[in-house]
């Protein structure tokens, strides 16, 4: 399997990034930010949500929606949204392939919605919730596409010692 990358279009909330940078560090998947961020990089919630792993993430950043297509040609995107039709377990995650995930307060422009409807995905919830925490929400989908190839070069083995229970 290839590298799997996460897109976060204009992320408000630093400790959500962070959240989602140590996730992506500890399933070597690639980062994408697109601006403009709510927040400095610099930040200490950033850090500390990330803890000491956001030395380590492959992190990208573009300046709008357009710098990040234009980098990254052909690239095939599954959009996270509330408003889609199917469901995030419903489509099959190719390798390389980009899961983007809109801003807190607003989730993806409504016009990129309407232009890849064909790829937009949701995660079903109960009742009128409006919608998940924006890092519980990545690694929802993020793990749904490693499991569908078998968590390809992620360790799968645990750390329990062996107890002799006689």
């Amino acid at each position: 399997m290839g590298t799997l990358n996460i897109v976060l279009h204009e992320p408000e909330i630093p400790a959500n990034t962070g959240n989602i940078g140590r996730t992506c560090v500890a399933t070597g998947t690639r980062l994408h930010l697109i601006e403009p961020l709510g927040f400095s990089l610099s930040e200490k919630a950033l850090k500390r949500a990330g803890m000491d792993y956001w030395k380590d993430l492959d992190v990208t950043r573009y300046v709008d929606y357009e710098d990040f297509l234009a980098k990254n040609p052909g690239a095939k995107i599954y959009y996270a949204t509330t408003k889609a039709p199917q469901t995030y377990a419903d489509v099959q995650y190719e390798d390389d392939c980009f899961i983007m995930f809109g801003k807190e307060s607003a989730g993806i422009p409504e016009e990129i919605l309407r232009d890849n409807q064909e790829t937009c995905v949701r995660i079903p919830m109960f009742g009128e919730t409006r919608s998940l925490n924006l890092s519980n929400s990545v690694a929802i989908i993020l793990y749904e596409a490693f499991r569908q190839h078998d968590f390809a070069h992620l360790k799968l083995e645990g750390h329990l010692r062996k107890y002799d229970w006689k």
